[in-house]
């Protein structure tokens, strides 16, 4: 398993991670991703450990709360040996204070989280959104303090636009505080807005990307084909998607190309899809997730090997799609933009 610096912190992460967001299955939403219970974790934790993974992805909302309980109850006697990630800043009850990035809520959050994952410390904890309402100093400042107590390692942050992330970075110096030193973003051939904006913020601050939803819900899984119906256990067919609508003629022409790359490597269209990510900008790490062990092991499959150039070339090519105003027209003029080439207007 190859480890990436995680931006600009000392922290070396393994380019795969695993995403438990399959845990616990609590309430209708996450049914729809997954039911993997504490037996099933047990073995899912062992097989990551054994290919090198080491790094565990979850949230508190996740189940209301269950993904972390189960994950806590799978790692017992591991913690030395894994890095842990989790999330606050989403609804987590009924009362006024129970969401957001607060003081109140966020001292209250982590001290939750700890408790359901069994353990005395978080190595990486993000803030799930951006809470647009706290004053970002409010946040850092708690933040900060959650790291001089011990109870965090690094902090960092999910689903933020790039003005929400420099403007926290910029904050965090001007206190001396400690710094985002992650995204955590969505990120696939399907949806390539990441580069717009946030991959080049990412690279000029040095912020890792870690990428959730890599296979966009199951889309870039192999189960769907043209002109073929579309899998019943599949989480699109079963409502649990994420992002907007994708054009149906985008989205098998895609399709075509993974099966012909897939041909050539001789690995599934998920690992193909997997290792595109794996070699793009700012990413430090993937989160893969699974409802079993078998979907684990090929996702595993995914690193040790690498695209050609010119494999990767046709996956760009078919996956472009044309980016909003201002990118366009920054585009326009690749001179002035410090990025690689495969980013600029061809």
């Amino acid at each position: 398993m190859e480890f990436r610096q995680l931006g600009a912190s000392g922290l070396r992460v393994p380019v795969l991670s695993f995403g438990t967001g399959t845990f616990g299955g609590g309430g209708e939403f996450f049914k729809k991703w997954g039911n993997t219970q504490v037996e099933e974790a047990t073995r899912m934790v062992s097989l990551c450990l054994n290919a090198g993974l080491n790094l565990f992805d979850t949230a508190n909302v996740y189940s209301n709360g269950l993904s972390e309980e189960i994950l806590g109850r799978a790692i017992v006697g591991l913690r030395d040996e894994i890095i842990l990630s989790t999330k606050a800043t989403f609804k987590m009850g009924e009362g006024p204070n129970d969401y957001g990035s607060s003081r109140f809520h966020l001292i209250k959050a982590c001290e939750d989280s700890l408790r359901r994952l069994r353990t005395d410390y978080i190595d990486i904890y993000h803030m799930h959104g951006f809470d647009g309402v706290t004053p970002v100093e409010e946040t850092l400042s708690a933040l900060n303090h959650l790291v001089e107590s011990g109870k965090v390692r690094y902090i960092a942050c999910s689903n933020f636009s790039g003005w929400h992330l420099m403007k926290s970075l910029a904050i965090s110096e001007k206190y001396g505080w400690s710094k985002y030193v992650a995204h955590q973003a969505h990120y696939s051939l399907l949806s390539r807005e990441l580069e717009w904006e946030l991959m080049p913020l990412g690279m000029d601050q040095n912020i890792g990307t870690l990428v959730w939803s890599p296979l966009n819900a199951g889309r870039l899984g192999g189960k769907f084909r043209r002109n073929v119906p579309m899998p019943a256990d599949s989480r699109i067919a079963q409502g649990g998607g994420e992002g907007p609508p994708v054009p149906e003629d985008f989205f098998y022409n895609l399709i075509d190309v993974l099966d012909e790359v897939a041909a050539e490597t001789q690995k599934t269209v998920a690992q193909v899809a997997l290792n595109w990510v794996l070699q793009r900008p700012t990413v430090s790490s993937v989160v893969i997730g699974a409802r079993n062990e078998e979907q684990l092991k090929q996702n595993l499959g995914s690193v040790g090997w690498n695209l050609t150039v010119e494999q990767v070339k046709k996956l760009d090519a078919v996956s472009e799609r044309p980016p909003v105003y201002p990118y366009w027209h920054q585009r326009n003029f690749p001179a002035l933009n410090p990025i690689p080439d495969f980013y600029a207007k061809r």
